[in-house]
């Protein structure tokens, strides 16, 4: 928690899903866990552990793996959970439930890190933390005396890194910032990159942003606060962390970056920019592949990790890596 001595005359200017709460004198109150009650099914078919990877910023990650893997050598998976930059957590059971089902489903390794949330921390600190987070893997690899729960299943050789939401954001500025073939990981390499249903913005409404319904679960009124307590102080959603294809965003053209996969639900606000945003990249030649999933709305595969669609997408992502694992 945050803060919680809040004064008795400060007023609520900003809340989050019954978990973050601003007030009108700068002290914010965030409670451990969601407002939500999700049972953990941890039926011992994964095993897990939690990291520290940055001691300066109490940061920790969570490590996954199947504990019977069919393969001597795994692929690595980055999870990065979503939460608009201001909530959510590795803890939460949402987030478990969904890399329990990745080790299993993917057969591979599972890394799901923790980073710096707003408004305490806003823009660009979670991107940073991701990449902290990409680097602590490096350091593993390199180490002479790894954490060797990790090194004797991992291919460090074949790194995936996804991430939802929020998390998406931080996949695609890791792609730009690490480049087609990640050379300054080394051992490490990524292979390809897996934004779901990706939190990007701009000052221009889309027409999904528009016209979407007010009682989405993720709706207009709360993109626009998360934003509004995300962004770098005196910048707009416009700022290039946020809308790679902004008026002030340096073209991506010349950037060679590794495959990308962009995931979107059909009834997604954000549905419109993750599509403009693959078809921007496919335009610079680019190698992207966009799935739609008609229908859907924000965050259905975590919602509803066993649905057939969340299925679907499991199948579609399973194949994106073995088909870049090469």
């Amino acid at each position: 928690m945050s803060n919680t001595c809040t004064a008795a005359t400060a007023s609520l200017v900003d809340e989050c899903r019954g978990v973050l709460f601003v007030y009108s004198d700068g002290s914010i109150v965030r409670l451990p866990k969601p407002s939500f009650s999700v049972p953990v099914h941890d039926d011992g078919s994964v095993v897990w552990k939690d990291v520290v990877f940055d001691p300066v910023h109490d940061l920790s990650l969570r490590l996954y793996k199947p504990a019977l893997p069919v393969s001597t050598k795994l692929p690595i998976f980055y999870y990065i959970h979503g939460g608009g930059f201001c909530i959510g957590s590795r803890t939460w059971p949402n987030c478990q439930n969904y890399c329990f089902k990745l080790a299993s489903e993917l057969q591979a390794v599972i890394i799901s890190p923790d980073y710096r949330l707003a408004p305490e921390n806003r823009l660009p600190a979670a991107i940073e933390d991701g990449y902290m987070a990409v680097k602590w893997l490096q350091a593993q690899a390199v180490a002479n005396e790894p954490d060797t729960w990790l090194t004797e299943v991992a291919d460090f050789g074949k790194v995936f890194i996804s991430g939802d939401s929020a998390g998406g954001n931080i996949a695609h500025n890791l792609a730009v910032r690490l480049k087609a073939g990640s050379l300054e990981l080394a051992p490490v390499r990524v292979k390809g990159y897996i934004l779901l249903a990706p939190f990007f913005g701009g000052t221009v409404r889309k027409k999904s942003e528009a016209e979407g319904p007010r009682e989405a679960f993720l709706n207009l009124e709360l993109i626009d606060r998360f934003w509004r307590l995300s962004i770098p102080i005196g910048e707009t959603t416009d700022h290039p962390l946020i809308n790679p294809f902004g008026p002030v965003s340096p073209s991506l053209e010349a950037v060679d970056l590794d495959q990308i996969l962009v995931v979107v639900g059909g009834s997604d606000l954000l549905k419109d920019r993750g599509e403009d945003y693959a078809k921007a990249l496919k335009n610079f030649g680019k190698k992207v592949e966009y799935v739609e999933f008609e229908g859907k709305q924000h965050g259905f595969f975590t919602i509803d990790p066993n649905s057939e669609d969340a299925n679907r997408l499991m199948q579609i992502i399973k194949h994106f890596i073995a088909e870049n694992s090469s």
